[in-house]
Formats: structure tokens, sequence, C-alpha cells
């Protein structure tokens, strides 16, 4: 490793101005926690001037959070600077973070400032954060729609001034990399200057999708800091994901050169805590902490990573408190049912293993994605099924309301010839039992009948458990399925099977 990479983390501050987030102070205070956890560098606990709340919320977090630096922001407006001395005069490591735009839309729309008095505020505000703590960062907001003479203007002024720390803003998520990464090189050969004391840094937003590109392509230009917020919360499309930043540089040492003290197990437990005190929900691919960001469907991936993971993960889930998962679904392989079988210590003969998947394959087809019950509840109704037994090929249902409930059945009587055979009744379920006795020729009564879902959902799969009589004695019969009526008369098959099994028939006839 060649040197350091400072993580600057702003989910209490930019990551908190996102609508709809409103975090108390003492729930700051949680995720600050959390924050030092993962050993982040810097805490960006908030903006201490802009409410009493927020006042409060940096000032605890000064407090009683001990690790990282605490930083608030502030405006170069004097009452922001001593409000933010202020809120984090208790830290252990404090910074101040003094911003003001720079871009001709926003000095002439916002600020309505010229370029002379924006300099001026900038070299004032430097200097007055400067007598309250030694580290004092500046940013000139807007820096990637700013003249980048003037960038580098403003920036000289306030190194000069005694900033530490010169952070270049991707304000509204404009920049490309090459872009980026053309300005952030100005900006450390002519502002760093061979000054081994100021750090460069970057903050990027995702307006545009690039803002981790953008920062991880500034470290080749010489910036050693990169700010962030957990699960890239933030304004609009939101900042750079801190913890996608933390995994790239871990994942890629080869490549960036840099290392970074954060502690990857923490990973996934800060985003799950900022997700749930903030509310906003984390979407299935998020990378490196999204529901599906270690989970494998396709047979093809299954197989790969059964034999080996790192053919399709280029992580380590356990190194950021993740795990990976096979998803059994309707691209799911042998291999992968197979291994699926053998951890829930299922072992099973060729021919009740090759039924037991196709019925796998035919139910994921319709449910998408196959649970632990499923899976025992397909394996126990389809196992020592033997070959020349009746099977169930399909049903199909008609009536309700005002007409008669009638089921029509496809059976194969296990010499490949499709029969189909039709009875109506007092509801679906009964219809389907008469049409299936029908096919077997054999009177029977349902003595039990029980329905267990399987799993929760519109589209939940269930396990239907029968009991039938045939004169004094009695047959159980299961049957699996998305669709009750369905996996009813796949019990009723099932039982009727054992019937014919045991040679107790009784015919219709009299």
């Amino acid at each position: 490793m060649s040197d350091r990479l400072l993580i600057f983390d702003t989910t209490l501050r930019d990551g908190e101005q996102a609508p709809g987030i409103a975090l108390s102070p003492t729930e700051k205070v949680a995720i600050a926690r959390q924050l030092a956890r993962l050993q982040v560098d810097i805490i960006e606990a908030g903006f201490a001037a802009s409410s009493p709340g927020d006042f409060e919320a940096v000032s605890r977090i000064a407090r009683e959070v001990k690790g990282p630096t605490i930083a608030s922001l502030a405006r170069t407006h004097p009452d922001d600077i001593d409000k933010a001395a202020e809120a984090i005069k208790e830290a252990e490591s404090r910074r101040i973070h003094v911003f003001i735009s720079t871009s001709a839309i926003h000095m002439e729309s916002m600020l309505r400032m010229t370029e002379s008095e924006v300099m001026t505020a900038v070299v004032e505000s430097v200097k007055r954060a400067k007598s309250y703590c030694d580290d004092i960062e500046f940013s000139p907001q807007d820096a990637t729609r700013t003249n980048p003479d003037f960038v580098v203007a403003t920036c000289q002024a306030a190194v000069k001034a005694g900033a530490t720390t010169i952070n270049i803003p991707d304000t509204v998520g404009y920049a490309m990399p090459a872009d980026f990464v053309e300005l952030m090189t100005r900006v450390y050969n002519e502002v760093r200057a061979g000054n081994e004391d100021v750090v460069i840094s970057t903050h990027c937003h995702n307006d545009l999708g690039m803002a981790v590109a953008n920062s991880l392509s500034a470290i080749h230009a010489g910036a050693r800091q990169i700010e962030g917020a957990i699960n890239g919360i933030g304004e609009r499309a939101g900042n750079t994901s801190t913890e996608e930043i933390i995994m790239a540089i871990k994942t890629r040492e080869d490549y960036f050169g840099v290392e970074i003290g954060a502690d990857t197990t923490q990973i996934v437990e800060t985003s799950r805590l900022v997700s749930r005190l903030t509310g906003y929900p984390l979407q299935y691919n998020k990378a490196v902490v999204g529901r599906n960001a270690f989970a494998h469907e396709s047979g093809i991936h299954q197989h790969g990573v059964l034999r080996d993971r790192l053919t399709y993960e280029i992580m380590d889930p356990e190194m950021i408190g993740h795990h990976s998962s096979i998803i059994l679904g309707k691209h799911s392989g042998r291999a992968a049912f197979a291994d699926a079988l053998s951890k829930m210590d299922i072992n099973l003969e060729d021919d009740d293993f090759t039924r037991a998947f196709d019925r796998f394959k035919e139910l994921a087809d319709r449910k998408g994605k196959i649970t632990e019950e499923g899976i025992r509840a397909i394996v126990a109704a389809e196992t020592g099924v033997a070959t020349d037994e009746a099977k169930l090929v399909g049903i199909h249902l008609s009536g309700g309301d005002h007409e008669l409930p009638t089921a029509v059945v496809k059976l194969d009587h296990g010499d490949g010839e499709i029969a189909e055979y039709e009875a109506s009744g007092d509801g679906m379920v009964n219809a389907a039992f008469v049409a299936v006795q029908d096919a077997f020729g054999i009177l029977a009564t349902l003595v039990d009948y029980r329905v267990s879902p399987l799993t929760s959902g519109a589209d939940a799969m269930a396990e239907v458990n029968v009991i039938i009589q045939i004169e004094s004695e009695t047959y159980s019969g299961r049957g699996v399925s998305t669709d009750v009526v369905e996996g009813s008369a796949r019990a009723f098959v099932a039982a009727l099977n054992k019937a014919v099994g045991a040679a107790t028939i009784f015919t219709t006839e009299e």
C-alpha cells in the first residue's frame, strides 16, 4: 500500500437532506455510534446552524461518540461558523467544514454575489473557523460547473487562510469521470502544490449515476478523502455510497494502491440501521448491501458458486456481515437443487430425485422462489412414487357464482396416455375429488382435509394433506401447489394410488 484514503461520511448531514428523512437527535447519535464501529475517519454530524435539533444532535455526537473526527457544516456566515464551533467543542477530534457556491449560476441566482465578494467570504470564513480549531475543510459548491480557474483560485485562497482539506463537490452530479479527473488533477497540482498537510477530497452526487465512479476516479488524480453517505442517500438521486467506496477499495487494492481503516464487517449492520431509522428501503439489487447482492438463482451461476465461490463472487459476503445464498427458482439447475437437499440432510434415489426436481421446476415456473419448507413438501409428495402410478397432468376449473363448479382433470395412468375426466360438485375441491374418483373408478369418502400454507403472499405455496376411506381402510395423500384446488387433486391422486397399490379396489359398479 502506498498511502491512506480517508472516509468522510455525511449520512447525518447531506444524507438526511433526502426528502422525507427527519432523524431525531437520539437516532442521529445511534447512527453515529454505528459509523464509529464501522471506523470511518470523519463523521459530518450535521449542519449545526440549521436548526436547534441539528445543533443538539451535533453537540451530542461530539460529546458521546469517540473515534472518528466529528465535523459540522457551516456556510461562510460568521454565525454559522460560531455555532459549528460551539457544537463540536467537546469532540476528541473536531473539524469545521466551510462552503460557498462558486458557479456562475449559483453566484448570480442564489448568492447575488460577485467573484470578488465570494473570494473575500472564503478567506474571512476560513480564518474565522481556524480560530476555533486546526482542522478546516473548504468546499467550492457546484465546482464541476464552475470556471476551473476560479475553482483553483478560491481553493488556493482557502489554503492560504488555513484550510487543511480542500473538497471538490460535484454538487449536481454533472461531471463525467474523465472531466472530473482533469479538474481534480489540476486542483492537486496547483492547490496542494507539494503541501503535504493539505488533503484533496471529493463529494459527488449521483444525478447521472456517476457518483461512485467519479469519486474513485479522483484517487488517481491525488484525492485522499472521499465523502459519501450510507446506502447512497441524499439530495435528489443521492450521494456517493460510503459502503460501495469502502468495498471497491478493499476489493481492488491492486488497482487503487491506497488503504482504508474501515471495519468492513460492520457494513451490513450500518446499512440496515440507516435504512430502518430513515425509512428508506434498500433496492434488492443495491450494490454490496442489497438483498440480492450475493444471491444466485441462475443455474449456471449456482453451479459455479457451489464449486468455487470466486467464480461469481468478487467479494466475500462474510467480510461485510452479509451471506451468500442460493435462491431456488425457475432458473436453478440440478446441482443447486441437489445442494439444497444435501444441506437439509435429504438423500434421494435417482428416480425420486428426478421426480422431485421436475415438480420443483414446475412449481418454480409459477412461484418464482421455492423456500426450504416448499422443497421439503415437494420431496415428501413426490418420493416413493412408483413409475406405474397415476400422475396428475393438469386440471381445469370452471363455474362458480350461480353455475355448478366443474373440474376437468388430466391423468397419466402410468402408460404415457393422457385421459380426461370431468365432474361437478358442491365446490371446486369437491368437483376435483369426484373427477379423480372417476379417473380411478373408485368410490371413496374424504374423512380429513387440511391445507397448510408454506409461504406467504398472493402466490403462496400450500401443502394439502387428505385422508380418504374405502370400505374399512384409510389412505393418506399429500399434494403441493400454488393453487389449493390443484394441490388437493394431487393429494387425492396420491391417496388413491396407495389404495391401488394395496390392491383394495372398490369400483363404482354395483
